[in-house]
């Protein structure tokens, strides 16, 4: 497939992330297509986000104590990063890898609460569903809590709002309930261009939503109509997740915006506001670890979620 043509497909795969994020990744994904190196300041900007993440998981680890594992969920989502590079330098969150984090936590007797720390934008669907029926079903075993910190949107709302208690941060931001896919009609760049493309397929929709020509009305139907599956499927688990109805999810949580903490905590999309201190706090308190850790212990944890992570 050529890289053009791969482009394509990564847009008109349906997506439950912020439309603006998605956004970026095609103009990168477009400058990788036109052969356009990117520029020593973007090179170091990517660099030094990488630094900070791994940083920031570091301090995440290191904030939990022998009882209560921190799981990050930072970056844009994708089902596996394995053929794109590894989740420290690309900037991708692997849903398979934080799923096995997740059992490893679930499974492991000496941790009584799990926090999964959300920082993302949301991400590809895939996935998406299977892991928060996981965690759903994780609340009758053990603590599970999700804070926002400071952004759940899309697929990372999906996510945060499985866990048994859901908190944002007093700056953060929780919501983007919604799925969308794109197409691009290449056509006219192409003639500008003086190129001609010509499909050679077998199947009748093999080639259906390619980036040469318009959009059929019956490949936009056929795209609006798995865009309206994921959603069901969303705003079904959202509903499950935060005790209410499907009605009340589309009609009343922001309708595909972000909202902020008190808003989102006004419509029922979390449990509370907080700061990430103070739910770890509330949590020490709920499984009896009310005081706080010696460095033993924490160093402990930090080996521990180190370990999990990177298993």
């Amino acid at each position: 497939m050529n890289r053009s043509l791969l482009i394509s497909e990564f847009l008109s795969t349906p997506w439950a992330i912020l439309p603006e994020r998605l956004n970026a990744i095609a103009a990168v994904l477009a400058r990788w297509d036109a052969n356009v190196p990117a520029s020593a300041d973007v090179l170091a900007s990517v660099r030094a986000d990488a630094e900070a993440r791994d940083a920031r998981r570091g301090e995440a680890a290191r904030a939990g104590n022998g009882s209560i594992a921190v799981l990050p969920f930072y970056g844009v989502s994708v089902q596996r990063t394995t053929m794109v590079e590894d989740i420290s330098g690309s900037g991708l969150m692997s849903i398979a890898r934080f799923t096995q984090a997740l059992r490893a936590a679930v499974a492991d007797d000496s941790i009584g609460g799990v926090l999964i720390d959300v920082d993302s934008p949301g991400g590809s669907v895939y996935g998406v569903q299977e892991l928060g029926d996981e965690i759903y079903k994780a609340r009758g075993q053990k603590l599970i809590v999700a804070c926002a910190n400071s952004l759940a949107a899309s697929a990372a709302f999906w996510i945060g709002s499985s866990a048994g208690e859901f908190y944002v941060t007093p700056g953060g931001e929780a919501g983007s309930i919604g799925v969308f896919a794109a197409h691009e009609n290449w056509a006219a760049a192409l003639e500008k261009a003086g190129v001609e493309a010509t499909l050679i397929s077998a199947g009748k929709y093999k080639t259906e939503g390619n980036p040469y020509g318009p959009l059929s009305e019956e490949a936009r139907t056929f795209m609006q109509s798995r865009v309206d599956s994921y959603y069901g499927a969303f705003t079904r688990a959202v509903a499950r997740n935060r005790g209410t109805d499907v009605a009340t999810v589309r009609g009343g949580m922001g309708e595909g915006r972000v909202l902020g903490a008190s808003e989102a905590k006004a419509a029922n999309m979390v449990d509370d506001v907080a700061t990430f201190d103070q739910v770890l706090g509330r949590m020490a308190k709920a499984i009896g670890q009310g005081k706080t850790s010696t460095r033993a212990q924490r160093n402990a944890a930090l080996n521990r979620s180190i370990d999990i992570l990177n298993a």
